[in-house]
């Protein structure tokens, strides 16, 4: 059973054993684990609906308070609390993309706004329900989760756009295949949310980012269906797939996607190297991909980073040992580590690993085998559950991302972090963050920066958000006066929606709004996310 205030499933927990929750007072203090809202006290709180009856719309208070958030900061501080602005007037469950043609023609007849739902997991607001004076419809796309066809010569499939992570995987592997896209949200996310965020993969190094998978499918607009053709390529004028990717619900709901798959790889192997700096590390993963090694995945943390995940890893003994032989090799205090994964034939990893471990020695890196790797994919999807354990802890926990070119990197990672340290000092209060760089191009990487405070001991929602907003904000606004990109992954959806012109400029805005539009002329389609509502 899903978690309807949190993360994942409600028979998982990620303990946060002694040491890790000594360590989090330490650097932080102690925690004052908040009251939660009962479930039947906020379904007590949804209004009636303001649609007119419709046998695909389902009324209950129950469906309307799952599909009223997703899963921000905000988003839960309004879950755990039961202080939810807006609801969902209705939820459907199409089964058939005819279904979400009548779906649109009855929003559009009923002055109803529309939202797109995939499985919820965007942490922007994305899914989020506005206040407004026009009733809302909430379109669940669970149930259109089917794998219509597989070519198996092309090395295409097309899938109903509800499908989850998981379920796309079985399918595929069953045949031989795979599509190798795992975003942190991998076990709670679906392919047309992925597709209409631009979302990225952990492993996107080696399989690619979304749009590179994404070679057409179908578009329900209310304006008509748009019908992307999966060609391997074309010259026939602009590509409209383009049109489709990232655009979040604001032009239609997309119905089928057909992705670029391939074989399972023969050998995989993840494995750490430890640097004496991060500086060092840096380098190191620049010149793999500039040399363009064949690897899947390269994620390098911050000192402070690479010191909390020892901090926060449990088996003592260990991490003691561990650090004795690092010191033993000269990598002592201010280590970085790097988890290097390579994926693919047996002689492309070997070569891969090689190639790589080279490079990593030439700037002073230690490999440390393939242990750290292994814990790394063993808890690849464990991790977003920490998050509800740190919340009954009392600590608040959020992440931002951006993107910005090698030279850039180091400034971009400080000019963040400085504006989140001090963000509270002015009640007190201290902001603990670290960062490290993944999805990294020979161009430039990703940056992914986690940042947590202390919830307010007297569990004051309003302040909890408040404290997110000044955070977030400054962060924000740093990200772009440093030159970088509002997101790599996220998406726009509500949270990065002010920062948009900064990037696209006016021209690019108008276009924008004119695709919008094209694509939906009475402004029903997801409004207030991407563009303004």
């Amino acid at each position: 059973m899903r978690r309807w205030n949190g993360w994942g499933d409600e028979t998982y927990s990620q303990a946060l054993h002694a040491g890790a929750a000594a360590y989090l007072g330490r650097v932080m203090g102690e925690g004052v684990r908040p009251e939660d809202a009962a479930p039947a006290d906020v379904v007590a709180t949804v209004p009636p609906s303001r649609l007119p009856p419709h046998p695909l719309a389902n009324t209950s208070g129950l469906d309307r308070v799952l599909h009223a958030r997703g899963q921000s900061l905000p988003d839960w501080i309004a879950l755990r609390t039961g202080r939810i602005p807006a609801f969902p007037d209705a939820v459907a469950y199409p089964t058939e993309e005819a279904q979400v043609r009548e779906l649109l023609r009855y929003a559009s007849a009923v002055g109803a706004r529309l939202i797109p739902y995939g499985a919820g997991s965007s942490v922007v607001g994305h899914v989020n329900v506005l206040p407004g004076e026009a009733p809302v419809l909430t379109v669940d796309m669970g149930r259109l989760n089917r794998l219509i066809y597989l070519d198996e010569i092309s090395q295409l499939a097309t899938f109903e756009a509800g499908v989850l992570g998981p379920e796309i995987e079985a399918q595929l592997r069953a045949r031989g295949f795979t599509l190798g896209h795992y975003p942190q949200s991998f076990e709670l996310s679906s392919l047309g949310g992925w597709v209409v965020t631009r979302s990225n993969g952990q492993q996107s190094m080696g399989y690619g980012r979304i749009e590179g998978m994404f070679a057409g499918g179908r578009l329900e607009s209310p304006s008509g269906t748009l019908v992307l053709p999966p060609f391997p390529a074309s010259a026939a004028g602009p590509d409209l797939r383009e049109v489709v990717l990232g655009s979040e619900g604001r032009l239609g709901i997309l119905t089928q996607a057909t992705v670029r798959i391939r074989g399972i790889p023969e050998a995989e192997e993840f494995r750490g190297v430890f640097f004496p700096n991060f500086e060092q590390g840096q380098a190191a993963v620049r010149e793999m991909m500039q040399a363009r090694l064949p690897l899947s995945m390269l994620r390098l943390s911050t000192e402070i980073e690479t010191e909390t995940t020892l901090a926060l890893a449990g088996r003592e003994g260990l991490i003691r040992w561990l650090k004795e032989y690092l010191s033993w090799r000269g990598i002592r205090e201010g280590r970085a580590l790097l988890i290097l994964g390579a994926t693919g034939s047996r002689s492309g990893v070997s070569y891969g690993r090689s190639e790589a471990l080279a490079v990593a020695r030439r700037h002073g890196g230690v490999d440390s085998g393939t242990l750290f790797g292994k814990e790394w994919r063993k808890s690849r999807w464990r991790s977003p559950y920490l998050r509800n354990t740190l919340w009954e802890a009392g600590y608040a926990l959020d992440t931002l991302e951006t993107a910005t070119c090698w030279q850039d990197v180091s400034r971009m990672i400080q000019a963040i972090e400085a504006a989140l340290r001090p963000g509270l000092e002015d009640i007190g209060e201290k902001v603990y963050c670290f960062t490290h760089i993944s999805h990294t191009y020979p161009w430039g990487s990703n940056i992914y920066t986690t940042y947590l405070y202390r919830i307010p001991a007297n569990g004051d929602p309003d302040e909890t958000l408040r404290r997110w907003r000044v955070l977030k904000g400054a962060a924000s606004r740093a990200i772009v006066a440093t030159g970088g990109t509002i997101t790599h992954q996220h998406g726009i959806g509500t949270d990065h929606q002010p920062y948009l012109s900064a990037e696209k400029g006016p021209l690019g805005m108008a276009a924008l709004e004119d695709l919008a539009a094209r694509f939906d002329p009475q402004g029903m389609m997801n409004p207030g996310k991407l563009l303004g509502a």
